[in-house]
């Protein structure tokens, strides 16, 4: 069976638990080493990712090709408009030609119908590098961040605040699987995914929405916030405005635990979804969470490729 990584559910909890120990002792061998250094197994050597790009990139793209680069194989960066795929070929076909080109396949796209379809016709692993519905290579970082900091996972407390997006999505998935809470703090009609949230409540989780930011941050173990409005949104000024009672600033992270941590999976729009004061701030890991995403990948694509799990 191909490994696809689309959803978390795809890899379950085993997998994703043995993902976040590779990546602490990969992240750990690497102390002190030059960045383009592979590891010192190379698993990956003689591979080649292809990267699809239908989405602008900083994190995911500079991530994945360090990946692969560290893992000792090679990545191959396609931006959409410049392949056929931008002129009407088929998803199913472009699946079925790169299946014979390159090992497996990142694609950052919109609709998650086209990754599905690509996973469907392609031969060798897909990998979720982000859809509208959720962004699991993220919510992987994330965990490993937050084990980082030595918080368990089962029972931990977690708040969001701002827009029910794919981010979210990808928390309340991982909520269900490691059996911690989500409270959702987000404005009326820009709820998560009900599939989502249905399924984590049914696997044990404690999925709580409210309208009352204060609420939802109270007693956190860790704040998450993103940007409010996404690539390609219309009607900006209005949705900002509905956002703005759900800012994460130095007020609303005081009600949460003494030790709580704050994420951001970036970029930060500063000054709207969160202050400067806690971006910058001692309670903030966006930085080391920014970082595993290169960690985290990395043992995704081995998971993928049948090495982990």
């Amino acid at each position: 069976m191909t490994r696809h990584f689309l959803n978390l559910a795809d890899a379950g909890g085993d997998a994703i638990a043995a993902m976040l120990a590779d990546a602490m002792d990969r992240k750990a061998a690497r102390t002190g080493w030059p960045k383009g250094k592979a590891d010192s197994d190379a698993p990956l050597a003689g591979h080649t990712l292809g990267m699809i790009f239908e989405k602008n990139s900083t994190r995911t793209r500079t991530s994945f090709e360090m990946a692969m680069k560290q893992l000792g194989g090679d990545s191959i960066f396609m931006a959409s408009g410049q392949m056929q795929l931008g002129r009407g070929e088929s998803i199913a076909d472009t699946a079925r030609v790169l299946s014979r080109y390159v090992d497996a396949i990142m694609i950052r796209t919109d609709d998650h119908a086209k990754i599905e379809e690509l996973a469907k016709y392609a031969s060798v692993p897909v990998i979720n590098g982000l859809t509208d519905l959720s962004h699991p290579c993220q919510i992987v970082a994330d965990l490993l961040t937050v084990a980082e900091q030595g918080k368990a996972l089962p029972g931990l407390e977690l708040a969001w605040l701002g827009d029910g997006n794919n981010v979210l999505n990808s928390i309340v998935e991982a909520a269900g699987i490691f059996k911690f809470n989500v409270r959702i703090a987000v404005p009326q009609g820009y709820e998560s995914d009900s599939q989502f949230v249905e399924a984590a409540q049914a696997a044990g989780a404690q999925i709580t929405l409210t309208r009352d930011a204060a609420e939802a941050v109270a007693g956190a173990d860790v704040v998450v916030t993103d940007t409010w409005v996404s690539m390609g949104q219309e009607h900006a000024h209005n949705k900002i405005a509905a956002m703005m009672p759900y800012q994460v600033n130095d007020r609303l992270m005081a009600g949460a635990k003494p030790d709580a941590k704050f994420l951001h999976c970036l970029p930060a729009h500063r000054g709207e979804e969160a202050t400067d004061a806690v971006l910058d701030g001692p309670q903030s890991l966006i930085w080391d969470e920014a970082e595993n995403r290169l960690h985290a990948q990395k043992s995704i694509l081995l998971w993928c490729f049948g090495l982990l799990g």
